[in-house]
């Protein structure tokens, strides 16, 4: 038999072949400065202490060049202070965790789906194939309301959801990181489906009872991804207020959009959508940095709303009997693909190291020059951040990142436990996906965060942080009482 070739994609050798690549490129400048530097010393030592003194003497300085320079140099330095960005500290969040009074098994959500469509056999059995084949777990929770048979999605019962939800997350807020409510300058507010009036931000500023002089902002209709937008937005306000505190609170109200119909496309978010809720504290003031868990590096956005299919893919209407719901195009993963690739575009030279950039550049050329069908070369993203937090919109989402990005089974481990323990949360779930990794005690000073979000319009949403401190294990939070049970392993199908 011929000899068997060896397996070169997996050889050591090349394994730090590429190391030595990685590292020669991304260390250019410093290599290429040590040299020069050693060439400098070696030729000042040439010389004598009387050469170095007649040298120095032979430099004539005149008080108006002195003076000049001077003045450039601190106005060059005056006009570079004042032009930088203000830093934005993540001083602490807080996530909501539901009672277990409000948990919905997969026995107790099957049995209610046939109590209540108990004319459409066909749409319980396709709730449950897709339940089975979820990755939620059994500990997830519903409001109220949704408890009831039939559920009785109130005005006054979405407001009592809210005020639980956001109310708790706020509270503990304030506990964690000692925080008074007089020292609220900006509060944003984003549920997409539910907006009241008066706004769920004012029924924050009447319960309490912030300053009159507050900024409030209340953000609606714009999908799991508002939650970034509301950072966006924060950011934004915190360059401009100097000295300012501002707080986010991200949730989505289930009780009003509870699906009761029998259209399929529309029965999909009752299976994946839960309760769930967060409140996050920024800040810009200098005093806050030593304490702060994180600082925001960037956060870019990318909107397809211009194409018809991406606007559509994620819709409220009502079906053919009158009842609303909404409508998941069976587009919806390519369309999150493609707003995925155009953000990546984006947020890849902001973070990417050299090495990497140069492989994607060298491909690019090659591809358009020579060979149009080589394969692109993706960047490892892997070597720009330490954790990634991935929208836990369902299990076909976290499957399809994970493909594309090429990344491991920990790296998507805090996106798949939550969407196991918490379900869909949307906006709010990447929150829970960083107190699971601050829960597993992962958390270093220096480590780099990637969220990714998606959400309705079509948009996709990024946002990167730098931790500023090696993070505690913490004491109370979601995750207090099941981290050490997790991760577990979640089967392709579940059996119902």
């Amino acid at each position: 038999m011929p000899p068997i070739l060896p397996d070169f994609s997996n050889s050591v050798k090349l394994k730090y072949v590429k190391l030595g690549y990685q590292y020669l490129v991304n260390h250019i400048l410093k290599l290429t400065f040590i040299p020069v530097v050693a060439g400098i010393l070696i030729e000042v030592l040439r010389f004598g202490p009387e050469e170095i003194v007649n040298l120095w003497n032979s430099l004539h300085f005149d008080l108006v060049q002195i003076l000049c320079s001077s003045f450039f140099i601190i106005f060059i330095a005056t006009v570079y202070f004042i032009s930088k960005p203000r830093s934005i500290y993540l001083v602490d969040y807080a996530c909501y965790k539901p009672p277990v009074t409000f948990r919905v098994p997969f026995s107790t959500f099957m049995e209610h789906s046939r109590l209540n469509l108990c004319n459409n056999p066909k749409s319980v059995e396709f709730q449950m194939k897709i339940l089975e084949r979820s990755g939620l777990g059994e500990e997830t929770c519903l409001p109220p309301a949704i408890h009831y048979i039939p559920p009785t999605p109130t005005m006054e019962a979405a407001r009592g959801e809210a005020e639980i939800v956001i109310f708790s997350a706020m509270d503990s807020l304030f506990k964690k990181s000692g925080l008074k409510p007089r020292d609220i300058d900006i509060l944003i507010v984003n549920c997409s489906l539910f907006s009241p009036t008066p706004s769920l931000s004012a029924i924050v500023i009447n319960k309490y009872r912030l300053r009159s002089n507050i900024k409030s902002f209340n953000l609606s209709g714009m999908g799991c991804s508002a939650g970034l937008i509301s950072i966006d937005l924060a950011r934004d306000l915190l360059q401009v207020h100097p000295n300012s505190n501002a707080v986010v609170v991200s949730t989505e109200i289930i009780t009003p959009n509870y699906y009761k119909g029998n259209e399929r496309a529309m029965l999909l978010p009752n299976c994946l959508f839960r309760m769930g809720g967060a409140a996050i504290l920024l800040s810009n003031r200098r005093s806050e940095r030593w304490r702060a868990k994180y600082r925001l590096v960037h956060v870019v956005r990318t909107h397809k709303g211009a194409d018809d299919k991406a606007y559509r893919c994620v819709f409220e209407e009502e079906d053919k009997e009158g009842k609303v719901g909404i409508l998941l195009s069976k587009d919806l993963m390519a369309i999150a693909g493609e707003a995925l690739k155009s953000n990546i575009t984006t947020i890849g030279p902001l973070v990417l190291p050299a090495s990497e950039q140069l492989l994607f550049l060298l491909t690019l050329i090659g591809r358009k020059i020579f060979n149009p069908k080589w394969k692109p070369y993706i960047p490892d993203f892997k070597q720009a951040f330490e954790h990634f937090c991935i929208h836990a919109g369902g299990r076909a989402v976290i499957d399809e990142l994970q493909k594309n990005l090429q990344l491991s089974a920990e790296h998507v481990e805090a996106s798949r436990m939550t969407l196991h323990r918490f379900g869909n949360t949307s906006s709010s779930s990447l929150w829970y996906e960083m107190s699971y990794i601050e829960g597993k005690g992962r958390m270093k000073r220096g480590d780099r965060i990637w969220q990714i979000a998606f959400g309705s319009g079509f948009k996709c949403n990024s946002a990167v942080w730098k931790c500023n401190r090696t993070i505690k294990l913490p004491t109370d939070g979601p995750w207090a009482d099941c981290i050490d049970r997790y991760p577990v392993h979640i089967p392709e199908v579940v059996k119902l």
